[in-house]
């Protein structure tokens, strides 16, 4: 059976970044200088190149995409929850590029902002934290 708690929402942040940021190290300092430690990400916007990451089932290891070109960020989605009593954005995006061809997988560090505006929902109710599962070798939610 599922694993459920119940959220409330809190306050809501919307904002832009700042051109040339690491697109995941902003959003995550967005949400620690927010005292965000729980809570659901959006943004849209372009990046000036990429670092996409999908993990292998298999091998328990993630393989890293790097796309070194301008790319139309269509769709970010991601979490925050509390790793090691510090909030920690799990982000995972769709990429376009001028002929509409898409790349997604989880957004990992070394993703550099063109233009991107966000949403941040920050959440009120019992502690989301992550610790090492050892079926899947993840930083997943512990309950």
């Amino acid at each position: 059976m599922a694993a459920v708690k119940e959220v409330q929402p809190a306050k809501c942040l919307m904002g832009r970044l700042k051109h040339g940021a690491d697109l995941v190290e902003e959003l995550t300092s967005v949400c620690v200088d927010n005292h965000v430690t729980l809570g659901w990400v959006h943004a849209i916007g372009a990046v000036q190149k990429a670092r996409l990451a999908y993990y292998d089932q298999e091998t328990h290891e993630y393989r890293f995409l790097e796309l070194d070109r301008h790319l139309e960020l269509t769709s970010l989605v991601g979490n925050v929850s509390l790793k090691d009593g510090v909030p920690m954005l799990h982000p995972h995006a769709t990429l376009a590029d001028e002929h509409g061809n898409a790349y997604g997988g989880h957004l990992a560090p070394g993703t550099i902002v063109f233009a991107c505006e966000f949403l941040v929902q920050a959440l009120d109710g019992p502690e989301f934290a992550r610790g090492f599962d050892t079926e899947t070798e993840l930083p997943l939610w512990t309950t």
